[in-house]
């Protein structure tokens, strides 16, 4: 994962900044500075810082294509000009980025040279123990520890070293007492909380990415070394995994196992691959996927919600930042790519992300290749449309890198930088009614207010606890620190707090009823109980300015604990009457919806039977006109019939007097013979 790395305040700003960083890696604008540069770095990288340089202290590339013999100066003058008509503050900063990826100690070492005193303060005792990597010698930073594991220094003023259990007081970063062998530093880790157990995976440590694995038990905090294996006869659907080292990946837990996905490799895949540890028998695998899975990255957020994987943003091996979206059903393991309606936050990497009542997406941050974001954008997953609300509160600073917690209702955020400093508060924000508000902040260099950390949330001694580990901020991190979030760091976001007294707030933290009642709240009257629990402990912390006691303080509390429960059991009561309530409406609906189903039925059916009707009365129509024509042709042809009868006889009495008139002499012949004469 390339993300700006966050510096002290006290370091240089731009472009003094960058002026160093191009001194430092040889540009002087003499004949021998490509030479120096060539001798520090690979030929790509000293190709894209010459054009870098170029772009930033030059501008755009106007000058002509060198001729195609010159192999060394066309490759300078193509690199320049892929730049395009980059800005010049975007040139200088990723010109600072990449010596501080190839070199991540340069400005320790320019220090000395640059006019401007560097402060470099440490939480940690460091030693200088070199680290021989390509043949140059770096010093490494680590962190030195006594028998009992504990730092040997004193801890930034804003991080307690004490042990966890001890400690009375809440929205606070303490360093716990560590013991066993401690990881290497590393910042771009996957972290995952399993059974009490912390597992640390791979990372990135001084441009080298790690693929050990180390676990951390909560409740002794002892570090220990997971030995593991490629399985040699891996289950079905799965195959045996080249463990590669990687950085920038997630790691979720999921069915007592880890899942390890996406993450940046020296020699990256086409698409997405999906690691998996089985914790029992120690053994790594590839999960085989079906469906179109996305193109290989890192710097992108997994969120778990349900069973399946909500996958957002990140930065591609080409260094393209993505914004794309993806799901992958853990059930099918079956990606699908989404495309959701509205406008989608801008491409980006280094980003948070959580998911609040199993139903939105929320991201937070992250930066591009100039800038960083503080931006707030949701999606819902029901009806996949993104939107970007205005948040209220104290709204947090850009930031890239910093890692997200969620606590109910809350989502607590830490670290991250803006590429000028480490962010030093830890804020938190209310997901219901997206209201930011500043927890604790740290002062000075401290692993807490640096980029690629990791946080996990889980349980000690029943309550629950932010852990954080490594980070880079000019100096890699292995540091653990805790936070025990109160109900004030969760509320506060949420209503408006009276300030309350110092004693008030010492017994509050001491005795911490209400964290026993939290515990037993329904998620759908959360929020209303906490905030009559804020209210209560104003009220008494109002009378007791002038007269409460301590004891009273307690019988007070203790008093409204049981009228919270009294209320909490009649909520309880009326939640059940609702949910029958509910019941009866949802049998009577489904009554309601077969009856209707019925009816429907029933209407196709008569539907149906007057169709037939229609066509049957149709035919009859027509056989009926077919009737009258024949009945007229009938009635014609029986008057023909009757006229050639009547002709017929006609002629038959002419004829028949003719002849028998002849044989018997009828009287007509006579009168005709007598007239003759």
């Amino acid at each position: 994962m390339q993300m700006a790395m966050a510096r002290s305040s006290s370091g240089l700003a731009y472009p003094e900044r960058f002026y160093a960083a191009a001194s430092y890696a040889g540009f002087d604008r003499s004949h021998n500075s490509t030479t120096a540069v060539s001798s520090k770095f690979q030929n790509d990288t000293a190709l894209l810082l010459y054009a870098l340089y170029q772009q930033a202290t030059i501008g755009p590339c106007n000058v002509p294509k060198p001729s195609s013999w010159k192999a060394v100066e066309q490759s300078k003058w193509k690199s320049w000009q892929g730049l395009g008509n980059m800005v010049s503050t975007e040139a200088m900063r990723l010109f600072v980025k990449i010596l501080e990826e190839d070199d991540p100690s340069w400005y320790s070492r320019a220090s000395n040279t640059i006019s401007e005193s560097v402060a470099d303060t440490r939480v940690n005792h460091y030693s200088d123990e070199p680290v021989i990597e390509n043949g140059n010698s770096f010093p490494e930073t680590k962190t030195i520890s006594n028998e009992n594991g504990t730092l040997v220094e004193t801890q930034d003023k804003d991080v307690v070293s004490e042990d966890v259990g001890t400690v009375a007081v809440y929205d606070q970063w303490i360093a716990p007492p560590i013991t066993g062998q401690l990881p290497k530093a590393r910042y771009e880790h996957g972290a995952a909380i399993v059974q009490d157990k912390m597992y640390i995976y791979g990372g990135n440590h001084n441009g080298r990415y790690l693929n050990d694995l180390h676990v951390l038990e909560l409740r002794s905090w002892a570090w220990s070394k997971v030995n593991f294996k490629a399985e040699n006869e891996p289950q079905e659907g799965q195959s045996p995994a080249k463990l590669t080292p990687c950085a920038g990946h997630s790691l979720i837990p999921w069915e007592n196992k880890l899942l390890s996905i996406a993450g940046h490799t020296k020699d990256p895949s086409e698409t997405i691959q999906v690691k998996v540890f089985d914790l029992q028998s120690c053994t790594w695998s590839n999960l085989k996927t079906y469906g179109k899975a996305p193109v290989s990255r890192g710097g992108q957020s997994v969120t778990l919600v349900g069973t399946s994987l909500v996958f957002f943003g990140g930065q591609d091996a080409k260094r393209s930042l993505l914004n794309d979206l993806h799901i992958l059903d853990l059930e099918t393991m079956t990606w699908d790519e989404i495309d959701a309606i509205g406008v989608p936050p801008s491409p980006r990497s280094d980003h948070a992300a959580a998911v609040h009542a199993e139903r939105y997406l929320l991201i937070f941050g992250g930066g591009s290749h100039a800038t960083c974001f503080n931006d707030l954008h949701v999606l819902d997953l029901q009806t996949m449309e993104w939107t970007r609300p205005t948040p209220q509160g104290e709204i947090p600073t850009p930031r890239a890198g910093h890692a997200g917690v969620t606590v109910g209702e809350s989502w607590f955020i830490v670290g991250g930088g803006d590429n000028k400093t480490g962010a030093s508060e830890t804020v938190v924000l209310n997901m219901s009614t997206l209201c930011w508000s500043v927890v604790t902040s740290v002062q000075g260099r401290v692993p807490l207010a640096s980029e690629g950390l990791s946080l996990v949330l889980s349980s000690y001694n029943g309550e629950d606890i932010l852990v954080s580990f490594g980070g880079y901020n000019g100096h890699y991190s292995n540091e653990v620190n805790v936070l025990k979030p109160s109900h004030k760091s969760t509320l506060q976001s949420k209503i408006a707090v009276t300030p309350v007294p110092d004693s008030v707030s010492a017994v509050h933290n001491v005795t911490n009823p209400t964290r026993d009642v939290d515990s037993e709240f329904e998620g759908g009257h959360e929020g209303k109980i906490r905030e009559i629990v804020m209210d209560n402990i104003d009220q008494e912390s109002r009378k007791s300015r002038g007269e409460g006691t301590r004891e009273h303080l307690l019988a007070a509390l203790k008093a409204e604990r049981e009228e919270l429960l009294s209320s909490l059991s009649k909520e309880k009561l009326q939640t059940l009457h609702l949910k029958q309530e509910l019941t009866d409406a949802e049998t009577r609906n489904t009554d309601l919806y077969k009856e209707l189903q019925s009816v429907r039925g029933q209407l196709a059916a008569e539907q149906s039977r007057c169709f037939k009707l229609e066509v049957d009365v149709a035919e009859l129509r027509q056989k009926l006109q077919t009737m009258e024509a024949l009945q007229k042709e009938r009635e014609l042809l029986q008057r023909q019939k009757a006229a050639s009868e009547h002709a017929l006889n006609a002629n038959h009495r002419q004829g028949s007097g003719g002849v028998w008139g002849w044989l018997a002499g009828t009287p007509d012949t006579d009168n005709q013979k007598e007239d003759e004469a």
